[in-house]
């Protein structure tokens, strides 16, 4: 199955998704990045495709989940954690054995993982979508250095949701995602 990064994305930023509850999401809204409520000390993911984000939190119906953000960072940033990531899994084909993998995890701040996008329905896709997980450092640097925007999408994607429960093709609502290429 192939891998594929689709994002919205500009010569500058990159958008990622996260989903929250309200006091985090309202924070973070208000002062631009994360604040006192969102833990440093624990590994945050990012995604980059809006419909894997979708199934992720099923569709903002899931607890703690309610509220999606649309968190535009620094493209730079981005191909670096790319760059940087390790595989949130060991796999044989990568051409380190397992014992390298583990002390490669535990070196790095960034993981890696590839899992089937999703369509509308949540159905699997021909290809992969990565998401990003930061810890420690990566962390760090994103809520103090990489994002350059954050908006609070709940809305629209409540209003995809009605729509989608309702029949109606939401595909023409979409965010128009791209295949984007690190380092370009």
């Amino acid at each position: 199955m192939r891998k594929e990064i689709r994002a919205l994305y500009t010569g500058d930023t990159i958008r990622v998704y996260q989903a929250y509850n309200q006091a985090i999401a309202q924070e973070a809204v208000q002062n631009g990045t994360f604040g006192s409520r969102f833990c440093l000390e624990r590994m945050t993911w990012i995604k980059p495709s809006f419909l894997w984000m979708m199934y992720r939190c099923g569709w903002g119906m899931k607890e703690n989940q309610e509220y999606i953000l649309g968190i535009d960072i620094r493209r730079e940033a981005f191909d670096d954690i790319v760059q940087n990531a390790v595989a949130s899994s060991w796999n044989a084909e990568t051409g380190i054995d397992h014992e390298q993998w583990k002390e490669q995890v535990k070196r790095s701040d960034i993981r890696c993982q590839w899992d089937p996008e999703r369509d509308v329905f949540g159905n699997p896709l021909e290809y992969r979508s990565i998401q990003l997980g930061l810890r420690g450092e990566a962390v760090r640097k994103y809520v103090t250095e990489w994002i350059v925007n954050i908006t609070d999408i709940t809305e629209y994607v409540k209003g995809l949701r009605q729509k989608k429960e309702a029949g109606m093709d939401i595909t023409p609502l979409l965010p128009e995602e791209k295949v984007y290429i690190c380092g370009r």
